[in-house]
């Protein structure tokens, strides 16, 4: 975390061409579960990059396996053109990591803590600063064990950004944060990306990579099954629009799929809990015959609307559910 203040503390090759994170042929296996298969994976510098997946997609293993927490069984693994084989003690002292959950000496302070984390580090900010950053002042000196969970959470982005991280991976970051909180920890990854930090971020909320992420990765299954930008990832749904429905439970079961998804103009028809989403290329030529359609087979709205497509339509369209179903 820098600014004007602090931002010769870090000297950044923009020149450089070598990628901050870059994964060729990751592979991870626990028994016979393969969690990450043959994963190849790159990320620019000053990138912030998001890595999205359901439920055992296994993009908590390849953080962790990027963090150094946990050894790859095959690939390449390199951080700024280092690795942890070599290069441990190096990479230590230039990333920060926030876990999804991170577990803090309960009787120690606020201030106690990061002056702890700020010991680690050859360089970084002020543990002021840092306490600052996070909105932490008024528990400077409250026990940790005394935070609510949105608290801690703070604690521990400041506690990854003491070291002045070129490379920093936030894993779910907000959980657990109210909206105002949220959003000043986005501002916090804007001034970051400015000052030409790489962000690796995992996040449960839509709302958060597409406004924070140059690039998104979809994993499933251990691998990444779609990688772009969130207009690049949205535009290969090949619809720009979303119409979503639900009829009379009593008459769920007589809905045409087939009439639907035969209407000009629609791309795709899934079912979710009863709620019909179908993925349209123009709303005023598909929802008059989507209209039609219904009421030809004699049946009662009890929900209709209509959004542009987003990049919650493309993690569904790819992978079968929502991505906070987890």
């Amino acid at each position: 975390m820098t600014d004007s203040r602090n931002a010769a503390t870090l000297t950044l090759d923009p020149g450089g061409n070598a990628p901050s994170l870059l994964l060729r042929g990751l592979r991870k296996a626990f028994g016979d579960v393969a969690a990450v298969d043959g994963l190849d994976l790159e990320v620019a510098r000053g990138e912030c990059f998001g890595l999205l997946g359901p439920n055992g997609a296994g993009k908590t293993t390849t953080i962790e396996i990027c963090e150094g927490l946990t050894e790859a069984d095959a690939g390449t693994v390199e951080l700024m053109e280092l690795d942890w084989r070599t290069g441990a003690a190096e990479l230590r002292q230039r990333i920060g990591v926030q876990l999804q959950e991170t577990q803090f000496p309960d009787k120690l302070t606020v201030e106690e803590t990061l002056r702890l984390f700020r010991s680690f580090y050859r360089k970084g900010i002020s543990v002021d600063e840092s306490i600052q950053r996070a909105q932490l002042e008024e528990k400077r000196s409250a026990r940790v064990g005394t935070l609510s969970g949105g608290q801690k959470q703070r604690l521990a982005m400041a506690c990854a950004l003491v070291g002045d991280p070129e490379l920093l991976f936030l894993d779910e970051p907000t959980t657990g944060l109210d909206p105002q909180a949220r959003r000043h920890l986005w501002d916090l990854v804007d001034q970051l990306k400015q000052s030409g930090r790489t962000i690796i971020l995992t996040t449960h909320y839509m709302e958060e990579a597409e406004r924070l992420c140059d690039r998104v990765a979809i994993m499933d299954h251990g691998r990444v099954i779609a990688q772009g930008t969130t207009q690049q990832l949205i535009a290969s749904l090949g619809a720009e629009h979303v119409v979503e429905f639900a009829v009379a439970e009593r008459e769920a079961d007589k809905v045409n799929a087939a009439l639907l998804a035969a209407i000009p103009g629609v791309q795709s028809h899934r079912v979710d809990a009863g709620l019909h989403q179908l993925s349209v290329g123009e709303l005023h030529t598909a929802v008059p015959s989507i209209f039609a359609a219904l009421d030809g087979q004699g049946l009662e709205l009890s929900e209709f609307r209509t959004h542009s497509a987003t990049l919650e339509d493309v993690f569904v369209s790819l992978t079968g559910r929502t991505l906070r179903d987890e």
